[in-house]
């Protein structure tokens, strides 16, 4: 039988902007909050996996699509499954529901690793990964490296501090959805435009101190991003789609 979870919250002020909008930066903070929950309720979460296999989940990339924006108040039902233990990649999936109206859905990638050397566990030999899949439910969806257009502008560029941290002391993964959208200055966007689509890919860690610069560009009607240090390494990519009420 397939393991589903339900996660339910509801929109709060803290997740909406000047819109009355769900950020995208709060509903990815929903949908891993979700994925930790369930992954503690069927023993395979953060502390459990320390104790037995010496490793912790690491988000590689995330993708969300929502036929329209989420608003202030609204009660919600995100409910997620995984996709099996098998390879380097756990995919785990999600719906969102409100009431019985489905608003959405997301893809996000997963690896485990050990923290002392970033070495990769094989999924194979988690046990409590067996038979604990999301069955029939499971979407096709694969988030492959994103290929970003030709010719990228610098258009922002970010000091990371303090408030941009989470327990692991680096910056926090939804801290870069923050990032784009203010690149996008998505608060001049005409009223019934939402974020349709993100995805966002997680190259290399940020730490508090260091600067972030964002280079975009756009293709077949959709925004790019890549987030780089100074020197040039990439720490993100990231493609965004709008969408209209």
């Amino acid at each position: 039988m397939p393991e589903i979870y339900d996660h339910r919250i509801i929109v709060d002020s803290r997740d909406v902007d000047g819109f009355g909008q769900c950020r995208p930066s709060a509903l990815l903070g929903h949908l891993q909050e979700a994925a930790t929950q369930a992954a503690e309720s069927m023993q395979f979460g953060r502390r459990q996996l320390v104790e037995r296999y010496g490793a912790v989940w690491m988000l590689s990339r995330i993708w969300f699509r929502l036929d329209k924006p989420l608003r202030w108040e609204e009660e919600l039902t995100i409910r997620t499954w995984h996709r099996g233990g098998r390879g380097a990649i756990m995919y785990r999936d999600f719906d969102v529901w409100s009431g019985e109206e489905k608003r959405g859905e997301a893809v996000s990638a997963w690896v485990l690793i050990r923290p002392e050397d970033q070495k990769i566990v094989k999924l194979s030999t988690v046990s409590e990964l067996k038979d604990t899949d999301g069955g029939t439910l499971c979407k096709e969806l694969t988030l492959a490296k994103l290929r970003l257009p030709e010719g990228l502008e610098r258009v922002d560029s970010r000091p990371l501090r303090y408030s941009d941290t989470d327990i692991n002391g680096h910056v926090n993964n939804t801290r870069y959805a923050d990032f784009i959208c203010d690149a996008m200055h998505l608060e001049r966007r005409e009223r019934g435009c939402f974020v349709r689509e993100m995805q966002i890919g997680y190259l290399a860690q940020c730490w508090p101190g260091e600067t972030l610069d964002l280079l975009a560009g756009e293709a077949e009607g959709r925004r790019f991003f890549r987030g780089e240090d100074p020197e040039g390494h990439v720490r993100f990519d990231a493609s965004v789609l709008l969408g209209q009420l």
